[in-house]
């Protein structure tokens, strides 16, 4: 599993005109799944999230209660090493992929944090401000 975590002032997904997440003052995360990921590797992504020290005063949305925008992206598993057109065969397919983006939203969840997500598999147009910029790439 995949994350790219940034700090953001406010981020939003908005899939066919209609806005299906929205934050302010949180966490922003981009988050991509490949073939050999499980639900314990879903349980530890979300404690990551949840607990890394990227905010303000090197706070963590458990401390501060920041909310979390996750966004589902197997772009992030794209592999562009060979040519100019990457490759997707890192990604999980979307059977295997959507429940564990859920998993680390549940998860979150159960953690305390109010969580938005993205719509799987939708045409999404996401916007956000960042600050800082901070911007952490998490694998596991």
């Amino acid at each position: 599993m995949r994350a790219v975590v940034q700090t953001v002032s406010r981020a939003s997904v908005t899939v066919d005109g209609e806005v299906v997440g929205e934050i302010a003052d949180g966490l922003l995360v981009l988050l991509g799944v490949t073939h050999t990921d499980t639900p314990q590797v879903a349980q530890t992504m979300a404690r990551k999230i949840h607990e890394l020290r990227i905010l303000d005063e090197e706070r963590s949305a458990a401390d501060t209660g920041a909310p979390v925008l996750v966004v589902s992206q197997f772009t992030l598993y794209g592999d562009a090493r060979k040519g100019r057109r990457p490759t997707w065969t890192a990604a999980a397919p979307a059977e295997a992929a959507e429940p564990l983006v859920t998993a680390v939203v549940q998860a979150l969840r159960e953690r305390g944090a109010k969580v938005e997500t993205g719509r799987f598999r939708a045409h999404m147009l996401v916007e956000s401000v960042n600050v800082g910029p901070r911007t952490i790439l998490l694998n596991l």
